[in-house]
């Protein structure tokens, strides 16, 4: 591999750093010990969490150890959102999505070698730690204007709701994390979203000031922002989770497929493991022939693999292209037809009735007279079967899996029918 913050910089994905040259020359002396956090503030990871995760599994194929952090202790309190105070969980839930997001993490690095990786818990260094210990040893060392100055805490200040105490305190936990993996495992990097740019450097200057002679460092990736101004990550039906229950395999394909072509080269360097070269082909192919779509389906394919697996990034596909009459849709699995159908219009009816009727319940047509244009002009489908005649009515055994049928206008317009009494 080339030199791994030039890789970074290449790839988009450097933003800020406390000493770039200091960097590179710890990177070059390494092997270099370095931290990344999540906190359990929800039962997932989501997109913007994969950007860190993959960002630690580069810094670890070039050669250093990953400490993944997983915070039982700040999940307690979270880090302070831009516009109101969080609210906080369970301890009994905290615990329970510790062990969530560790699992997902754990499958992006190797623990094994010479780099393993190490998973910690920022619970194992605070739950017995007093409250007058935390101001004596910690606290002392934070000067409250400095940390009233954080975009984070700031940006809280001057909005309606304000800071809690408790949210304020966060920076102040998040720099205890780094001296503790500092002296435990000596680790020298933190790195994170530009976002969390004023946790991450609290962590450094605590270390500075406990110890001044120690060198350590902090690197951000930026924003990832969307050439349509939307909010990347995000879809109609929500936020793009890592977990296969809460976004499903096929609508995280999806996601990456109908990435814009403004996007997709920005896209591919953050996440892919392709080769420069590789990656500089799509994105020429992307150029010449936008319409064919390689880049996304590139894309698509490595990250459904990469987070779901090849077995369900292949039933993903297979579903893709039976529901445009390039597979069976009767050899698809319960699952992964349920999820490719939530996708699209869909409607429940109690009983079949006429072809007709259904094109024009679920919205494929305007009304019953152009659903009979439709079959009329041989552009009716039912289970990629051409409907033909228009008092056509689908039979009971259609049904997939006993209750679906997937009904196509011509060869792009698809939506679904369920039948929920049949």
């Amino acid at each position: 591999m080339t030199d791994i913050v030039d890789e970074l910089q290449w790839r988009g994905l450097l933003a800020l750093s406390t000493d770039e040259d200091a960097l590179r020359k710890a990177f070059a002396d390494g092997p270099l010990t370095f931290y990344c956090g999540f906190d359990p503030t929800a039962p997932s990871l989501h997109l913007g969490n994969l950007v860190q995760i993959l960002t630690m599994r580069r810094i670890q194929l070039a050669g250093n150890l990953p400490l993944g952090l997983v915070g039982g202790a700040t999940g307690l309190i979270g880090d302070p959102k831009p516009n109101a105070e969080r609210t906080l969980n369970a301890p009994e839930t905290v615990a329970l999505w510790v062990e969530r997001l560790r699992g997902q993490i754990e499958r992006f690095l190797d623990f094994e070698g010479p780099y393993a990786a190490r998973m910690v818990n920022n619970l194992d260094w605070t739950s017995g730690l007093s409250a007058i210990d935390f101001l004596r040893d910690i606290g002392k060392y934070f000067r409250v204007n400095k940390m009233i100055a954080k975009e984070a805490v700031s940006r809280r200040l001057n909005s309606d709701a304000g800071i809690s105490y408790t949210e304020f305190s966060y920076q102040i936990l998040q720099g205890m994390d780094f001296m503790q993996l500092n002296r435990r495992y000596g680790c020298t990097l933190q790195t994170g979203g530009s976002d969390q740019w004023g946790n991450l450097t609290a962590g450094t200057d605590l270390i500075h000031r406990v110890e001044p002679e120690a060198s350590v460092h902090a690197l951000a990736t930026p924003l990832i922002t969307k050439a349509d101004g939307t909010k990347f990550g995000k879809t109609e039906s929500g936020t793009v989770w890592l977990d296969a229950e809460l976004t499903t395999p096929y609508a995280f394909y999806q996601f990456w497929l109908n990435a814009d072509d403004r996007d997709v080269s920005k896209f591919l360097r953050i996440f892919s493991f392709k080769s420069r070269e590789e990656i500089e082909e799509l994105e020429r192919q992307t150029e010449e022939r936008p319409q064919a779509r390689t880049a996304q389906r590139a894309l698509a394919e490595e990250l459904t693999t990469l987070v779901h697996g090849a077995d369900q990034c292949a039933a993903v596909i297979a579903a893709s292209k039976a529901l445009f009459g390039q597979g069976d849709l009767g050899e698809l699995d319960e699952a992964t037809l349920a999820a490719a159908l939530s996708e699209l219009p869909h409607a429940k009816v109690d009983a079949l009735g006429p072809v007709v009727d259904l094109l024009a319940e679920v919205g494929l047509v305007a009304s019953k007279s152009a659903a009979r244009r439709t079959v009329k002009e041989g552009g009716a489908y039912v289970n990629n079967v051409k409907v033909a005649a228009e008092d056509a009515v689908p039979a009971a055994d259609e049904l997939l899996h006993g209750r679906w049928l997937v009904l196509r206008r011509g060869k792009k317009n698809l939506a679904a029918i369920e039948v929920v009494s049949a």
